[in-house]
């Protein structure tokens, strides 16, 4: 995947005014969103998920660790329960709420922190070559594990807590973000505004900057897409193993170990936690993938041709 390119401010050639060039980036970029179909559907559906998770204080109609021994198992639909009751007789609806703010915190926090750390290693890897032999055989090291086998090492070890499950997915999650990082790198160092930034004598920490981190913002900015629905599930399977957020604070995993026991005489509590990892899952990735289109004028352009194509036939 190729990041944008942009020429230094002043220097590109059709620039103009220092606004025009980010200007006209805009507007591809939200023309290309306006016609995926599926992108628009993963916005929307990303949109829903975060303002329930925000507003799930306000939504919720009960505490989802308020009990009725009264009402276990309650089916969905029952007067008073949207969802149903789980075995203490919670409201499942309002449990869901608070467990989608949850996973979206964890998943947040592990994403800033692989972006914050992996992406500054990936550009010293990717710029200069004494960097590139330390940090990518660490890298390929670590990447010679499991994702969730590190994350659950490294919360097994911290102990289990919110905090310490985002921080042990961030984690987890650096060593990819270096190697795209890297990556993008290699390619843009090697264009013709990076040679002539050298040709005038910049710093190589100055080139990072100004021109090889602006380019490759795009890659970051996707990937961070990438791997946002992997720490959401990485989450609830550190919570389902007790890893990750204690009860009685709600999580998704902790509503499916809860669950497990009781499938067969309550399915619906099970399946309602499992189908929100999914929507929210399903969400980033169909996002993802128009943002990273979008972003990528080569992707586009093509498209565009293949259109033409079809339409001359």
């Amino acid at each position: 995947m190729a990041a944008t390119e942009i020429a230094p401010t002043g220097t590109g050639p059709g620039i103009g005014p220092e606004g025009a060039g980010l200007g006209s980036a805009r507007g591809r970029i939200w023309r290309s969103l306006r016609r995926n179909p599926l992108g628009i559907a993963g916005g929307i559906m990303l949109a829903i998920v975060v303002l329930a998770a925000v507003l799930a204080p306000l939504i919720a109609p009960y505490d989802p660790t308020e009990v009725h021994f009264d009402a276990p198992f309650q089916d969905p639909l029952t007067v008073g329960y949207l969802l149903g009751t789980d075995d203490l007789g919670r409201d499942i609806f309002s449990r869901m709420l608070f467990g989608m703010q949850a996973s979206l915190q964890v998943g947040a926090l592990s994403v800033l922190l692989a972006v914050v750390v992996g992406t500054p290693l990936g550009l010293l890897a990717g710029y200069w070559k004494g960097f590139d032999a330390v940090i990518s055989r660490l890298t390929d090291v670590t990447l010679a594990f499991p994702f969730l086998i590190i994350a659950v090492g490294l919360a097994a070890i911290s102990g289990p807590s919110l905090s310490n499950a985002a921080i042990a997915l961030g984690i987890a999650q650096i060593p990819t973000m270096i190697r795209v990082v890297r990556g993008e790198t290699l390619r843009i160092k090697e264009s013709d505004f990076v040679l002539g930034a050298r040709t005038m004598d910049a710093s190589g920490l100055r080139i990072m900057a100004q021109h090889v981190l602006p380019n490759a913002a795009s890659a970051i900015i996707v990937q961070a897409t990438v791997i946002m629905p992997v720490a959401v599930i990485g989450e609830a399977l550190l919570s389902f193993l007790g890893l990750g957020i204690q009860p009685p604070t709600p999580s998704l995993g902790i509503m499916l170990s809860d669950a497990q026991q009781y499938i067969f005489r309550s399915p619906t509590a099970a399946i309602f936690p499992g189908v929100a990892i999914a929507v929210i899952c399903l969400a980033f990735n169909l996002f993802g993938d128009a943002l990273r289109d979008a972003l990528d004028p080569t992707s586009t352009s093509s498209s565009r041709s293949r259109t033409r194509k079809k339409n001359r036939k």
